[in-house]
């Protein structure tokens, strides 16, 4: 089979355990746990090493890796380019779980001979609908778009005749589905187990904070929230939900997110028990307009976020969150990336990869 190697003994093996590539590595298996599930601090290169090994050896969270694996040869037939182009608004670094991801997409992308052209797309871009100065269609063999949330543009994109991956998009409900696969976290089990949680400790005045129209995943974290909340019989009542664009509320006076969001929490009668936040920086601009109207977290009010930022660790208090698991969102999106090259015909597909609860002391749990 396949996935059969020798161990340590020569023996031969069809079973990969998290000891037997720590074993070929010469490194401890802690260190092959942190990499394998991307918890703890390891430099990239450890993590990378260990990643490479456990593909190359059939571990099975990564057996699904293998298929695309083929011969020089076989690769050609997917396209006559061998570059991916990827599309961003936003730089990377802002995004909290990219570094993980990106790094994993790389390295699946290089073992089968691609190589990433990156393009920032700009706000002028956008109105004109115009793509990149620097990307060329002829050499590209696929797009994957990242924070590209404009309807429209995201369309046209779609419309040029190369496979198109988004990891998140436009809400659906607004325009309909891209013509695209589209891979998203779990937006939904990690909501459902904050507000069951919070509902266990007696914390039944819950809201949400967080332009619910953003993006997808922005638009299914509420819905998670208004369904978690409808489920467990608790009101969700209007002052306690934050979801518009203070870019469009009423007042236009707002220079910012942090200045909106003081209006609105000086015009609460009362706090809510706990506030979730669509994402971790959402939690962060909250956090600190508290401290501004000296509000105390977890005292006062608990807080929640979304994502596991590096930031959510550090934040005083520490920040109870949601973790998105990086790395294996840069091996589906490799996978989805290729089945599509290979066969263009596919019905369009959105994969959800899993999301995990992360308690700390924004919630008084932890330290």
């Amino acid at each position: 089979a396949n996935n059969k190697f020798r161990n340590k003994e020569g023996v031969m093996a069809s079973k990969v355990t998290i000891q037997d590539i720590a074993d070929a590595l010469g490194v401890s298996r802690n260190t092959v746990s942190k990499a394998i599930n991307n918890t703890g601090t390891l430099a990239d290169t450890t993590r990378d090493k260990v990643i490479h090994k456990a593909i190359e050896m059939g571990y099975k969270q990564f057996s699904y890796a293998n298929p695309y694996q083929t011969k020089p040869s076989e690769q050609t037939a997917y396209a006559d380019s061998r570059k991916i182009a990827l599309f961003t608004t936003c730089f990377l670094g802002s995004l909290h779980f990219s570094t993980s991801m990106l790094d994993m997409f790389y390295l699946e992308m290089s073992q089968l001979g691609y190589s990433l052209t990156m393009h920032l797309i700009h706000t002028d871009e956008i109105g004109r609908m115009q793509l990149p100065a620097s990307f060329c269609k002829a050499e590209t063999a696929a797009i994957v778009c990242f924070e590209t949330f404009d309807p429209d543009y995201s369309r046209m994109v779609c419309s040029l005749g190369i496979p198109v991956l988004f990891v998140d998009s436009p809400v659906d409900g607004l325009t309909g589905p891209l013509k695209a696969d589209r891979l998203y976290m779990d937006n939904t089990s990690g909501i459902f187990a904050l507000v069951k949680e919070m509902a266990l400790r007696n914390k039944t005045r819950i809201g949400f904070i967080g332009e619910y129209l953003h993006c997808q995943s922005f638009f299914e974290r509420y819905a998670a929230y208004r369904n978690a909340m409808y489920m467990l019989g608790l009101p969700c009542p209007g002052e306690y939900c934050i979801i518009e664009d203070h870019k469009q509320a009423k007042s236009s006076s707002f220079k910012n997110c942090r200045e909106y969001l003081l209006d609105r929490f000086q015009k609460l009668d009362t706090l809510p028990d706990v506030f979730l936040c669509a994402n971790d920086f959402v939690a962060i601009d909250v956090l600190h307009v508290f401290h501004h109207l000296h509000i105390s977290v977890p005292e006062d009010v608990y807080l929640c976020g979304f994502d596991d930022s590096p930031e959510a660790r550090v934040l005083s208090p520490s920040l109870t969150t949601v973790h998105i698991h990086g790395q294996i969102m840069g091996i589906t999106a490799m996978q989805l990336l290729m089945s599509r090259i290979k066969e263009p015909s596919l019905n369009y597909r959105a994969v959800y990869t899993e999301t995990s609860p992360v308690f700390r002391r924004s919630t008084n749990d932890g330290i």
